[in-house]
């Protein structure tokens, strides 16, 4: 979306965080191999960029992965592949 598309913005910046909050059960859970599914499907090779300042746009996904809200509750099952890993 347009950087001058401020409604569809504050729009998305509002709802993040609550779509987030909804699965919080399972990305408490499940979040470490959740979110590295997500990252690698972002991040693919034919994948569009998710921020394009040439062309003023941005991505929801931008939104997504710099949420720190999401980051936080994938902690638990990050240090735990962490802690698993590095026993074995």
């Amino acid at each position: 979306m347009p950087y001058e598309e401020k409604a569809k913005l504050t729009a998305a910046r509002a709802l993040v965080p609550v779509a987030i909050l909804a699965i919080s059960p399972v990305l408490l859970i499940a979040g470490a191999p959740v979110r590295r599914r997500y990252l690698r499907y972002v991040y693919r090779d034919e994948a569009p960029a998710i921020l394009d300042k040439e062309q003023g746009r941005i991505s929801v996904h931008w939104l997504v992965v710099t949420s720190p809200l999401l980051a936080w509750l994938c902690w638990p099952t990050e240090a735990l592949a962490h802690l698993i890993s590095s026993r074995g």
